[in-house]
């Protein structure tokens, strides 16, 4: 049996959304002017209104002759009818303000004749450690947000759109925009956020979609969506409409190497720090005095602090480390080469503790690009998600 929608006695089906499309003022006969409200039933015809000024109401009858042909109403759609203002302000109790794009708006007969949007969209998702970094209120991890170039070809105005895809548990959402040269192609960090103003700022809420409406100079701009707490983790879209053409693209990092990622041993370090390593070195070196990446595995066994450390010191990781510090290519390294990696992972595990200011041992997956970067590595967006999120760092 087929379910019936609710109505109201003038005919409003509840839980519908009719859309709105004029309010004007009439006069009547008597002089007297009111105000209408031209709406549509969007599930069309055969769920007319039947209330005041209805299509068929005899209120009409008191308006002038060139009042109804202005106001067509002898030529209205299907689902279509006027309704009194304090009538509608009674029925109703939302009002959403919907923007169409150049697509949708080919669905809408109303707006054949005007002009249309330009948009463009990203769509994203804030990932707890690589992308979550919350609202301006976190300096250290607003930087990490996804960070979208938008380039204005004139000054316009235009609509700034976020909405999130969570609707069971929805975040607190909000965005930010910066003024950013056009020419820009990477990431900015944290210490641009700190010396650069905002000029959109967004309301924040726990809407499905926040929207911003403002003037903007032509040039480039720096837009950042976030949750207003960082680590909180959801998909989302933003889009921004113009009627010019806009360009929006992701800023990522291109990844390189900054400087070598292995740290030479100094020559006036103290022959005596590295004595009891050079001891270990030759009982399991070759006669030529090195060692390949099994006696490496062995050797780190026997240096390297603590268990969990030593742990790391797998086969694998041997072989690439032998593979790094071969320079003669014959697969071995010699006790030099040993003291270059002992002072590297020195200088590792000093960059590893600048950026763990709790003290308490563990790198927060979103210090990790900061702390890359320190060392000799700047990553993209897409190697943090790989390795952050099957191998979550906290």
């Amino acid at each position: 049996m087929r379910n019936q929608t609710e109505k109201l006695a003038n005919g409003i089906q509840i839980g519908t959304n009719y859309r709105l499309y004029a309010i004007e003022r009439v006069e009547l006969f008597s002089g007297e002017p009111l105000q209408l409200v031209k709406l549509r039933n969007p599930t069309g015809p055969g769920e007319e209104y039947v209330g005041a000024w209805s299509r068929d109401s005899p209120d009409w009858d008191e308006v002038p002759p060139q009042e109804k042909e202005r106001l067509a109403v002898r030529h209205m759609g299907d689902g279509e009818f006027w309704i009194l203002y304090s009538d509608f302000v009674k029925t109703f109790s939302h009002l959403e303000v919907v923007h169409l794009d150049s697509d949708t708006s080919r669905d809408e007969p109303s707006l054949h004749h005007k002009n249309t949007w330009q948009m463009r969209l990203y769509q994203g998702a804030w990932q707890k450690g690589v992308s979550a970094g919350g609202c301006r209120n976190n300096p250290d991890t607003f930087h990490i947000n996804p960070q979208l170039h938008l380039i204005l070809s004139e000054m316009e105005e235009v609509i700034i759109s976020l909405n999130q895809h969570s609707i069971m548990e929805p975040k607190v959402i909000g965005f930010t925009a910066y003024s950013l040269p056009k020419n820009s192609t990477e990431t900015t960090g944290k210490s641009f956020f700190k010396k650069n103003k905002s000029l959109v700022n967004s309301q924040y809420t726990n809407s499905r979609q926040v929207s911003h409406r403002c003037q903007l100079e032509q040039g480039g701009y720096l837009v950042l969506p976030t949750t207003f707490e960082p680590g909180q983790e959801s998909c989302f879209t933003l889009r921004v409409y113009s009627s010019k053409p806009l360009k929006l693209k992701i800023l990522d990092t291109q990844p390189s190497l900054l400087k070598s990622a292995i740290v030479k041993a100094p020559t006036t370090l103290d022959v005596k720090s590295f004595s009891q390593y050079e001891a270990v070195f030759l009982q399991l070196a070759d006669e030529h005095r090195t060692v390949n990446a099994f006696e490496l595995q062995e050797l780190l066994d026997a240096c390297l602090p603590n268990d969990y450390i030593k742990s790391c010191a797998c086969m694998e990781v041997c072989r690439q480390v032998v593979l790094t510090l071969d320079s003669s290519g014959s697969g071995r390294l010699k006790f030099s080469d040993f003291k270059d990696l002992m002072c590297s992972l020195k200088y590792w595990q000093t960059a590893f503790k600048n950026h763990t200011k709790e003290k308490t041992g563990i790198l927060k997956a979103e210090r990790l690009r900061d702390s890359l970067l320190e060392v000799v590595v700047e990553v993209i967006f897409d190697m943090l998600i790989s390795v952050c999120v099957p191998h979550s760092l906290v």
